[in-house]
C-alpha cells in the first residue's frame, strides 16, 4: 500500500493532462490546490479513492480557488490604497 504522499503525487500525475489543458490562470489555481493538499499530507492517513466524481469536485474546487485568489488580490490592493499593511495603520495615521 503506497503512502499518502506517494498516492497524492500519483494522482497529480494522473491529472497532468487536465492541468496542461487549463489556461495559465487556471493552472496557477490548480497548482495552489495541489500544494494545499501536500501541506496536509501528514494529517491525511486515508488512501485516495478514484471515482468519476473526482472530475466534477476538482472543477468546483478549482473555481473556488480562483475566486479566493481574486478576493485576496482585491483585498491586498485595498490595503495598499488605504495605507494599511497587515491590518496595521502607519504611525502617522494612527496619531492623526
Amino acid at each position: 500500500m503506497p503512502t499518502y504522499r506517494l498516492a497524492l503525487e500519483a494522482m497529480a500525475q494522473q491529472w497532468n493532462e487536465f492541468r496542461r489543458a487549463l489556461r495559465s490562470g487556471d493552472r496557477e489555481a490548480f497548482d495552489s490546490l495541489m500544494n494545499r493538499a501536500r501541506l496536509h499530507a501528514s494529517a491525511a492517513t486515508y488512501a485516495i479513492s478514484l471515482d468519476p466524481t473526482e472530475s466534477a469536485l476538482l472543477s468546483m474546487l478549482l473555481e473556488h480557488e480562483k475566486e479566493l485568489m481574486d478576493m485576496k488580490k482585491k483585498l491586498d490592493g485595498e490595503k495598499d490604497v488605504n495605507g494599511e499593511q497587515d491590518g496595521v495603520l502607519r504611525s502617522s495615521e494612527a496619531e492623526g
